[in-house]
Formats: structure tokens, sequence, C-alpha cells
């Protein structure tokens, strides 16, 4: 039996800015019944979902495109990995990292991609669900994976025993991030003694003189999947490493990782 999932849009859910036309339309909510009300901490929508009929009303209704109900198989319920609250988007499963291996994640935006980059590159600890809580819980998180391929290596993660290396998704940002020459830059991040390299696979020799305020968002990408790489990890993620980039540009990156 399919279940559904009520997901606020935070950034977009304006209720001093609306007639609240979510509760206003819902008609539960004008029977009686308690849908949809303003949380007052965040001064935000939340929708219940045990009460919620998902008729869709409150999505026509929202004047600023903040609300979606999403179905999903039932089953999914018990492999909750993470959520950020409630409303919020939540992630079921992780991918099992494997040691030598290249795994790619593919779908489209929104899916939970630098979510699983978060969680398995130790960022982000999972919750379970419990988003309310604060601090990570990993005995918790250990015990609910005994048994499968990702326990030890969440273990290791939790004990801080793996190392990670992790190409940020939003390369845009970097220069306002770090200042000075690219070639300054990745010589301090060579920890592993391959920038000469890399300057030749990911063609970097035309811009490595320059400011990095200077670069494009080619160049940008190419910079950072370089200083990635070249730190000594035990696991390295790559978040979004074909954006900006042209088809050889992106063929090129594949060959390297």
């Amino acid at each position: 039996m399919p279940v559904r999932i009520a997901v606020v849009f935070k950034d977009r859910c304006q209720p001093k800015r609306c007639h609240l036309e979510c509760i206003a339309f819902c008609p539960p909510q004008r029977t009686g019944t308690e849908v949809i009300w303003i949380d007052p901490e965040t001064t935000k929508a939340v929708i219940s979902e045990e009460t919620c009929i998902s008729c869709g009303i409150c999505i026509r209704k929202c004047p600023f495109d903040a609300i979606r109900i999403i179905g999903l198989p039932e089953a999914l319920k018990e492999d909750l990995v993470h959520q950020y609250g409630k409303n919020a988007f939540r992630l079921f499963r992780l991918p099992v990292p494997k040691q030598g291996e290249v795994i790619g994640l593919l779908g489209p935006n929104g899916i939970g991609k630098t979510t699983c980059v978060s969680l398995l590159s130790g960022e982000v600890a999972p919750n379970l669900g419990h988003y309310r809580r604060k601090k990570a819980y990993w005995e918790e998180v250990l015990d609910y994976f005994a048994g499968t391929e990702l326990h030890d290596y969440l273990a290791k993660i939790a004990n801080k025993k793996l190392t990670t290396a992790i190409k940020p998704q939003y390369v845009d940002k970097l220069s306002k991030i770090y200042t000075g020459r690219v070639r300054d830059l990745l010589t301090k991040a060579d920890k592993r003694g391959r920038l000469a390299e890399l300057i030749v696979s990911l063609d970097l020799a035309s811009f490595l003189d320059r400011d990095i305020a200077q670069l494009s968002g080619g160049e940008l990408q190419r910079m950072a999947i370089a200083a990635t790489m070249l730190k000594d990890a035990d696991i390295y993620f790559f978040d979004e490493p074909s954006s900006y980039l042209d088809i050889y540009q992106r063929l090129q990156v594949a060959k390297v990782i």
C-alpha cells in the first residue's frame, strides 16, 4: 500500500505574505480536523501526514509553490536513514563504498546525492529519522546497521579511522573562500606528489598562474577536482564533478577518477 509524504519547502513558505490558503482550503481542516498549522518556532507551515488526505488542494492554492505531496512505497518506511525535519527531505538507504572501486550516484536534483556524500564522509551522522536530536548517536546507528555491509564502514567513520577528501558541489563559491594563485593552492594541497601528473591529465597548465578569482566555472571545477585528488585520504568524494565541463573535459575527469 503506498504512503504519502508531505514536504514543505521552508525557504519558500512565507505565511506573513499570504492568506494561509493551505489552511483555509484544506477539506479536513474545514471540518475541524487539524492538518496544517504554523509552527510558532519556525513560523513555517507544518502538515500532519496522519490526517492529510493528499487531495492536493494546498499544492495548487499555495502562492509560493512551497508544498509537495510525494508518494512512496510503504516498504521504504523501514529503511529511513536520515531526515532533516518534519515535512522535510528524507533519505532512504545508502550506497555501500567498496575499497578500490568507483561508485557513481545518478539521479535528478533533490534526490539525495549530496546527502549521501555528507553521511558517508562523516560530515553528518545519520539520525535514522530522529531529526530533533542535536548530536550524533553513533552507537544506535551502528546497531541499526549491524550485520550489513555498511556497518564496518560506518564504524570506521564514527571512530575516525578513515580519512576523507570531498570535492564540494558548488565550485562557484570557491573564489569567495580562497585567494591567490591556483598553483599555490594546489602545491599546498599536494600531499601525494601527484601535482605534475594532474596538471597534464586535467589540462591545468593554462590557468595555473592565474588568480582564483579570475577563473571560469570549468576552471574552478578542474582546480577543485585536482585539489581533492592531491589530498592523502582513504576515500574520495566528488560531488557534481561534471558541472561546467564540456564533454571532452568530462571524459578527462572520468578517466582520472
